[in-house]
């Protein structure tokens, strides 16, 4: 007597198979799988233009709070809006209008090469480096420059560290520094968030009367003096050592040191 399975099509002997059955249950799993992957890809993309408008009134948030603007229930689309943008090129220190600056990433165009270079002295080691960056001046009632606000980023102990720093007129005192995005140790690299250690950094100074770097984040003071030390972090040397590096570094000659000796000097007013 013929299998009456043989006069079965394909799907009409995978539907009789029992509910259990092996191939019903991998079949099940498959489906669900490529149902939730669609889901999950259909929402990514539908909540992508509310992520950026969050990541950037998070960027605003910071600039505002690393310039002692920002206080709960700020409107922070009209307080942000007394910041001047700039794209300063950073081996001459000079503003530069070949970009938007409304558009312009500097994060992205370290991945350029024609944007970018590859450091071979890296102390914050962050590989390449963008030719040009944003930085954000305030000014005062009378239309003088008030403060400076500089993007900042380097590696402490598991993570790349980005912040701000902010500094007063004369392109050399610190009012704050401030990090919006790390992957730091809790209760240890995470205290650079600690307001205890902010606070720390206001009025500290990058260089000495000489103009030479002297600022520095270690247990003791550089023989330079406390005007230019900041406390390391306790139980978080390496952390510390990062912030130090990162500091030192955008700080530097290699960072945005051309651009603060023409604010010095008054050529950019």
């Amino acid at each position: 007597m013929p299998d009456e399975n043989q006069n079965k099509g394909p799907l009409r002997r995978f539907l009789d198979l029992p509910t259990d059955s092996v191939p019903k249950t991998i079949f099940v799993a498959v489906a669900l799988c490529l149902v939730a992957s669609m889901v999950v890809s259909a929402a990514a993309v539908a909540l992508r233009p509310l992520q950026e408008v969050n990541k950037l009134v998070d960027k605003q948030i910071n600039i505002l709070e690393v310039a002692g603007l920002y206080e709960e229930g700020t409107d922070v689309v009209e307080a942000f809006s007394v910041f001047e943008p700039h794209i300063v090129e950073l081996a001459t220190g000079e503003f530069t209008d070949e970009f938007d600056v409304e558009t312009f990433d500097g994060l992205a165009a370290a991945s350029d090469p024609e944007l970018s270079i590859e450091l071979d002295d890296d102390p914050a080691s962050i590989g390449r480096q963008s030719k040009y960056k944003t930085i954000y001046i305030l000014r005062d009632d009378a239309g003088e420059i008030d403060k400076v606000v500089l993007p900042i980023h380097g590696y402490g102990l598991w993570s790349t560290l980005y912040g701000f720093i902010a500094l007063e007129e004369n392109g050399n005192d610190i009012f704050g520094l401030q990090f919006y995005e790390h992957g730091e140790t809790p209760g240890l690299g995470a205290e650079i968030d600690n307001p205890r250690w902010k606070a720390l950094w206001p009025g500290k100074k990058l260089t000495d009367e000489d103009g030479s770097l002297q600022i520095t984040v270690a247990k003791t003071a550089p023989p330079a003096g406390d005007e230019h030390h900041i406390d390391a972090l306790a139980g978080a040397t390496l952390t510390s050592v990062g912030v130090n590096n990162l500091v030192r570094f955008w700080m530097g000659e290699a960072g945005f040191a051309p651009f603060l000796e023409k604010l010095q000097s008054g050529e950019i007013s």
